[in-house]
């Protein structure tokens, strides 16, 4: 389970994105600005490969508040990922075979 301790300060979301790993997937949060204002966008995906390497079709976002309540929204959003898609995360690892040099 995604802990809130694993996710850096809203300081640091500020200025960067943050990526991470847990049990086979990849994720990645970052602010973003748009009409409605800062929003928190969060990516998710399997891994074994980065964000920029990774098919746009493997990939789930979802956007939250820019505050602590939405990490702490986007941290649950994660773990119901990682239950209601077990099986895609748990295959995560075999997929490092299709990895080229």
């Amino acid at each position: 389970m995604i802990q809130r301790e694993d996710i850096l300060s809203m300081e640091y979301l500020k200025k960067t994105e943050y990526t991470g790993c847990h049990q086979g997937m990849r994720y990645r949060l970052e602010k973003m600005e748009n009409d409605e204002g800062k929003k928190l966008l969060v990516t998710v995906w399997p891994e074994p490969f980065n964000f920029a390497s990774t098919p746009e079709e493997q990939k789930t976002r979802e956007t939250f508040s820019f505050d602590e309540d939405g990490v702490v929204d986007a941290i649950a959003w994660m773990n119901n990922l990682l239950f209601e898609q077990k099986d895609r995360f748990d295959e995560a690892p075999k997929n490092w075979s299709s990895y080229t040099f």
